[in-house]
């Protein structure tokens, strides 16, 4: 089956076609061309005043609509998957959080199973993000404390039976077996990013050498210049933080929310990490698309309080971040206005770049034939107006 589709403005890798078309065949892009489509193709359509981009992937998503991917059910992940695919999230990596061994395991299990659904009406699961225990306890953020632990082989090689679904492994490099867990992953084709750290500027650059490549949420549960002069007077040290400007190898994210960080920030990293090593997150839990109130991070008997308040997660006394309650499309938004970025950079952010981060951009990120025709056409707002999966539309 084959359709076409056009608007006034296409966005591609590094430019944007005004207007273009794109056709469809059989849910893979076949053909990308500029200009209104004038062929022999009867299903076509041309959308005025809109611009057609590739859908959302985000790399670091916890939950929505009341549900949080630690639930552990098949409705939960559907639940969570409904939310984002609103908000422009066509494809996502579920996230876990610090738990127990149990709980962490029925989680894969039903991420594993639904990575084969076949959604019309959400977000496809590539896979899991394993994002906790293996944390510094001190940065642990919004995660409960008790499951905290330092990786040994006796733990995690029951997680890393689930290598055909874990896409991404978290770890905080600075503790004691976090070398043998990144070498276990890495054995097992499972990319490793490091997070919730206090590590040292050196620990960090060890981790690069073992083969660490990607950054959970910069500027987020992370070491510093400041944070580390706490425990050394001189000489000053640089952290994760600035470890991850510097080297190139590292790519990372943001939480582009307008609440975790302000406007410079988000320059600042746009700046020296550029489109192509930073990607926007949303990092949102289940308070996505609900009231103010107070909520639950994680599974629901096992996780912790925090409270949705002004747009944004926060701790029950309100004195510290919590995750986000903002949806892919926000964040996009976000990070336009805050550097005026070229849209095909702003778009790249949330598409292609994690695509390349999780080893997808063979077949999703951008609107190139041979590629899955996941789209969105956004009005002039940047607000998502309607959204095609393998080109078919969907309700939203």
């Amino acid at each position: 089956m084959q359709s076409v589709l056009s608007a006034s403005s296409v966005v591609l890798e590094n430019s944007t076609l005004e207007p273009g078309h794109v056709i469809i065949s059989d849910g893979l892009i076949s053909e990308v061309s500029k200009g209104l489509y004038k062929g022999p193709i009867q299903n076509y359509q041309h959308f005025e005043g809109y611009t057609l981009c590739p859908g959302f992937i985000d790399l670091h998503v916890h939950g929505g609509l009341n549900c949080d991917f630690m639930d552990g059910t098949p409705e939960a992940f559907h639940t969570v998957c409904k939310a984002h695919l609103k908000h422009g999230t066509t494809s996502l990596l579920a996230t876990s959080t610090a738990a127990t061994m149990p709980t962490i395991l029925n989680f894969l299990d039903t991420c594993r199973a639904s990575k084969k659904a076949n959604w019309t009406d959400a977000a496809q699961v590539l896979g899991a993000h394993f994002y906790g225990p293996y944390f510094f306890p001190e940065a642990r953020g919004c995660h409960p404390a008790e499951p905290i632990v330092a990786p040994t082989p006796e733990h995690f090689n029951s997680f890393l039976a689930y290598a055909d679904t874990i896409i991404t492994a978290s770890v905080a490099p600075e503790l004691a077996g976090a070398e043998a867990f990144v070498k276990a992953c890495l054995d097992k084709n499972i990319r490793c990013n490091a997070g919730h750290s206090h590590a040292t500027f050196s620990q960090v650059e060890t981790a690069v050498q073992w083969g660490v490549r990607h950054v959970d949420h910069l500027f987020c549960a992370m070491s510093d210049r400041a944070r580390l002069r706490l425990t050394q007077t001189y000489p000053m040290r640089g952290g994760l933080f600035e470890a991850t400007l510097f080297f190139n190898e590292l790519t990372t994210e943001i939480i582009a929310d307008g609440k975790h960080l302000a406007d410079d920030l988000l320059r600042l990293a746009f700046k020296i990490k550029g489109p192509d090593a930073l990607a926007l997150v949303t990092d949102a839990n289940r308070a996505l698309d609900m009231p103010d109130g107070e909520y639950i991070f994680g599974n629901k008997d096992e996780g912790c309080a925090i409270l949705k308040h002004d747009g944004v997660g926060l701790m029950p006394d309100g004195k510290a971040l919590a995750s986000s309650v903002a949806g892919m499309d926000h964040c996009v938004r976000t990070m336009r206005q805050a550097t005026n970025a070229p849209l095909p950079d702003i778009i790249r952010m949330a598409s292609l770049t994690p695509a390349k981060i999780a080893g997808f951009d063979k077949t999703l990120g951008s609107i190139t034939p041979g590629k899955i025709a996941n789209l969105l056409l956004l009005n002039q707002h940047l607000h998502v107006s309607k959204i095609f999966l393998k080109g078919f539309p969907t309700s939203i």
